[in-house]
C-alpha cells in the first residue's frame, strides 16, 4: 500500500475514471454536438472529430455484421474485463493496477457501445498531410495508455 491506497483502488478508480470519460464523450459528441449530423468538425490542421462505426476490434479488424458475431465480441470484451479486474486484485505495483484498469475500463466502454449501438463509436481521427492514423475514441487511447503501464516491474517483496 502507498499513501493509504491499494494498488486495486488506484486500478478501480483509473477503470471508472476510464468508462465514465468515455461514456460522457460518446454522449455528448452524438446527442449533445449531433456529430452524425455534421461530421467532419476540424478542430485543428491536423485532429477531426468524425464518425466511424466499428464492427470489429482494433483498426477495424475482424468485422461482424452478424448478431452472432457481435454478442461474441461483446462477450469477449466482458470476460476479458473481468480477467484484468482479477488480475488487478492480485497487483502489488499500482501502476500496473493502473494500467489494467485503464484497459478494463476501455474494454467496457467499447463493450457498452456495441450492445447499445451494436458497434463501436469512433471518433477521433488524427492525421497529417497524406498521413491518416486510425480513427479511435477515448476507450482506445485508454488501452493504449495502459499497455505500457503493464511493463512497470511489480516491486520486489521484502
Amino acid at each position: 500500500m502507498t499513501n493509504g491506497r491499494s494498488p486495486f483502488r488506484a486500478g478501480l478508480i483509473g477503470a471508472l475514471t476510464t468508462l465514465a470519460l468515455d461514456q460522457a464523450s460518446k454522449l455528448w459528441l452524438l446527442f449533445g454536438l449531433g456529430l452524425p449530423a455534421h461530421y467532419p468538425v476540424s478542430l485543428a490542421p491536423w485532429f477531426d472529430l468524425t464518425v466511424v462505426w466499428n464492427r470489429g476490434i482494433s483498426y477495424g479488424l475482424f468485422q461482424q455484421d452478424s448478431e452472432l458475431g457481435r454478442w461474441a465480441l461483446i462477450a469477449f470484451k466482458l470476460v476479458a474485463a473481468i480477467g484484468l479486474v482479477v488480475w488487478m486484485g492480485r497487483c502489488t505495483s499500482r501502476a500496473t493496477a493502473v494500467g489494467l484498469g485503464l484497459i478494463a475500463g476501455g474494454a467496457v466502454g467499447n463493450a457498452i457501445d456495441r450492445i447499445a449501438y451494436g458497434a463501436v463509436f469512433d471518433f477521433a481521427h488524427l492525421h497529417w498531410g497524406t498521413f491518416s492514423w486510425y480513427v479511435f475514441n477515448l476507450a482506445d487511447a485508454a488501452i493504449v495508455a495502459g499497455v505500457p503501464l503493464l511493463l512497470y516491474p511489480e516491486p520486489k517483496s521484502r
